[in-house]
């Protein structure tokens, strides 16, 4: 147990005010960072959160003292070991600056899997039957005018990039229409998929096979723009992307020269490359439904977040490895 704690909480906690206590209480004195901006978030840092062993953090701090990049992390008091992240992305935390520090990073992946993987639902039925269209269009009192027929999902083939625990869920939940086929490509192989879904060997592979293709992988320097112009080309004519991910994952421009050509036929994004800005054009696109990044905006994915975060650091201030260290430690 690690002796003399002091837990920072670096963000909102909306939903396990009681679990923050009854968990953390009783091992490290906590701090609420409450600094309204990032100059003054560094001067406190050699005030009353001097000490700090570990930081809870969520995004919402970035409102008022940034992201942690390297100069804010360079800057941590040399007492931080642990940096426990509730979101299940982490692309506001330069890891690299952290490992240098020896600052490990944990996150909260599995507590955001029903609520994302439902937002990817709900992009894809939109997206495939033209229901964003049609809701304007009852709203106009246009009622179907200039609507053809669209297809039933059972009728087209998913491809998942990344079939981590939101891309299973969202597997699961496809299967049960169900799709006419599922492919996925991640890194590794799985061992514990059902017969129902097939890993293709390449992103190529997924890529020529897919009607639909929704993406579920994280943002890191290797996956910037993982989906761009080649990647388009590669697809079906007409294909449908989805993106419940991070906005920065797909090649923006490339991705609007797609819909403009017909390559893309459709689109449902709940992420974007600068939120909460979207980009004019996408609005112009009457076959693109849009939402403004809604993935875990649901009160049980959130406590469950919550929660998750506080496991975490209690389990490194107990002497455990916390099991949500992120990847690139291990």
């Amino acid at each position: 147990m690690v002796s003399t704690a002091k837990v920072m909480i670096c963000g909102d906690i909306v939903w396990a005010h009681d679990e923050v206590q009854s968990m953390l209480g009783p091992l490290a004195e906590i701090v609420r960072m409450d600094s309204q901006s990032r100059e003054e978030f560094f001067k406190e840092l050699h005030g009353k959160y001097a000490g700090t062993t570990v930081i809870y953090r969520h995004n919402t701090s970035a409102d008022r003292i940034g992201i942690f990049d390297a100069d804010l992390v360079d800057k941590l008091p040399e007492s931080v070991k642990w940096i426990g992240h509730n979101g299940a992305g982490y692309d506001q935390i330069d890891v690299d600056a952290c490992k240098k520090r020896g600052i490990k990073v944990s996150n909260t992946p599995g507590a955001v899997d029903d609520g994302t993987a439902t937002t990817a639902l709900y992009l894809l039925v939109s997206a495939v039957r033209q229901y964003s269209i049609a809701e304007r269009q009852a709203r106009s009192g246009l009622w179907k005018r200039g609507l053809k027929p669209a297809h039933d999902p059972s009728a087209l083939t998913l491809g998942i990039l990344g079939l981590g625990g939101i891309g299973m869920t969202l597997a699961r939940f496809c299967h049960g229409f169900p799709m006419k086929q599922i492919y996925y490509y991640s890194r590794t192989q799985r061992a514990d998929t059902p017969d129902w879904i097939q890993y293709c060997s390449t992103l190529e592979e997924l890529l020529a096979k897919s009607d639909v293709l929704s993406l579920h992988v994280p943002l890191r320097p290797d996956t910037e723009g993982m989906i761009g112009e080649r990647e388009f080309g590669l697809m079906k004519k007409g294909a449908i992307l989805i993106n419940t991910a991070r906005g920065k994952v797909v090649d923006e421009a490339a991705m609007i020269r797609a819909l403009k050509s017909g390559q893309l036929s459709a689109a449902g994004i709940d992420v974007y490359p600068d939120e909460p800005n979207i980009n004019p054009e996408l609005l112009e696109f009457r076959n693109v439904t849009l939402l403004p990044h809604m993935g875990t905006e649901t009160q049980e994915s959130q406590k469950s977040m919550e929660i998750r975060a506080l496991e975490n650091l209690r389990t490194y201030l107990t002497g455990g490895e916390p099991k949500d260290l992120i990847p690139e430690y291990k």
